[in-house]
């Protein structure tokens, strides 16, 4: 247990994780050891062994005990909710890499099932692939273009071939991989589903202009107004509507506090739902004719809070391993998006305990900065307050 909230508070890959554990003493005493040991803890598969023994639930428990350490500031009568994706570990459906993947497996099954074909495309892909390079160039452009459209036209002849000559054990066989493959060809643009290999990836697009489209999972986190403390991370498997996902995210909230959620503070993403599970929803926009100035002001500036939800996400991705899901099926992007949280539910708790360890109760609750932080703390102990 100590050695998967390690993996997630430090960043570590399964393999580099152990091998910090048996080098770092201050591993080996945050997960309960009273002396130093010179052997690994254990092998890295036993980690993946281990995620798949406790599953998503297992996760989850520790998930609201990383956010009911922090008492009563969980009980925030407002909470902030947004949604992003976790990429999933894949290759871009549309690169012509995978294209070229797909023929060389189509070659090999057919070898392998002793299929006479009538053409292999091998000569004809290798020049392919070198028009595939520099293909950001403004000269080549256009000649990338025409490989990647030749790529698909081989990919689909040689799919359709094994169709055809394969008996009914061998096409029962291979169905599922050449289900597999068909579904990975890129369908056309006016398509309004897409498709990728794998079953639980969507294509999802968030509107960002270096980033048009993202193929993983959609996931909702839900935040406390002031603190910024993690109360639920819910993985969605399907690319439902921002509003259609409240009633799961703040239900799964209510479950690590005492007192239900009043007020959930959303962006316009979330257009369409005025209350979920007893919460009012609250979206920036014009104020009614109704409210006074003082109403007003206070929902704007719950809307302009609400923009703290953005850098924690950030945070999220590139501190806790959020920005690419290497674990596999649905039960991976549930354990590696609330494991994310709970680790940052922990940096979180770390910070305010030292802080409350090193400065006056004070300067603890009105520090600014971290540069602030720090010369307090060195004023504190030098001069003992």
């Amino acid at each position: 247990m100590g050695l998967l909230i390690l993996k997630y508070l430090e960043n570590l890959s399964d393999e580099s994780l152990v091998v910090q554990w048996k080098r770092n003493p201050y591993y080996q005493y945050f997960c309960g050891l009273k002396q130093f040991q010179c052997q690994n803890a254990c092998y890295p598969t036993e980690l993946v062994k281990f995620r798949n023994r406790i599953g998503s639930k297992g996760v989850e428990e520790i998930f609201k005990v990383s956010a009911s350490i922090h008492g009563s500031n969980i009980e925030d009568e407002v909470v902030n909710i947004d949604t992003t994706v976790q990429e999933k570990n894949i290759t871009y459906p549309t690169d012509g890499k995978l294209a070229i993947k797909i023929i060389n497996r189509l070659n090999k099954l057919a070898k392998d099932c002793g299929i006479q074909q009538r053409r292999t495309y091998v000569k004809e892909v290798k020049k392919l692939r070198l028009r595939l390079r520099f293909f950001r160039h403004v000269k080549k452009r256009a000649s990338a273009k025409k490989a990647i459209k030749r790529l698909r036209t081989i990919e689909g002849i040689l799919i359709r071939e094994p169709r055809r000559k394969l008996s009914k054990d061998q096409l029962n066989q291979y169905e599922y991989d050449l289900f597999l493959m068909k579904k990975s060809s890129p369908r056309k643009r006016t398509t309004e589903i897409k498709y990728t290999a794998c079953t639980n990836v969507q294509c999802i697009a968030k509107g960002k202009d270096h980033k048009p489209y993202e193929f993983g999972a959609k996931a909702s986190i839900v935040a406390t107004a002031k603190e910024g403390i993690i109360l639920s991370a819910v993985s969605h498997t399907e690319n439902t509507h921002d509003s259609k996902t409240l009633d799961e995210v703040i239900a799964k909230a209510n479950e690590v506090r005492k007192v239900p959620i009043q007020e959930a503070v959303c962006d316009r993403g979330y257009r369409g739902k005025k209350e979920a599970v007893g919460a009012k929803i609250i979206l920036p926009g014009k104020g009614l004719k109704k409210d006074n100035r003082y109403q007003r002001d206070k929902k704007r500036k719950k809307c302009r809070r609400r923009a703290a939800i953005e850098p924690l996400i950030g945070h999220l991705k590139s501190d806790f391993r959020l920005s690419r899901n290497l674990l596999s099926g649905t039960v991976g992007d549930e354990i590696n998006l609330m494991m994310a949280a709970c680790a940052w539910n922990l940096r979180k708790w770390v910070i305010i305990a030292l802080t409350g360890i090193f400065c006056p109760l004070n300067v603890a609750k009105k520090w600014i900065s971290i540069r602030d932080f720090v010369q307090k703390s060195i004023t504190w102990l030098k001069y003992g307050g």
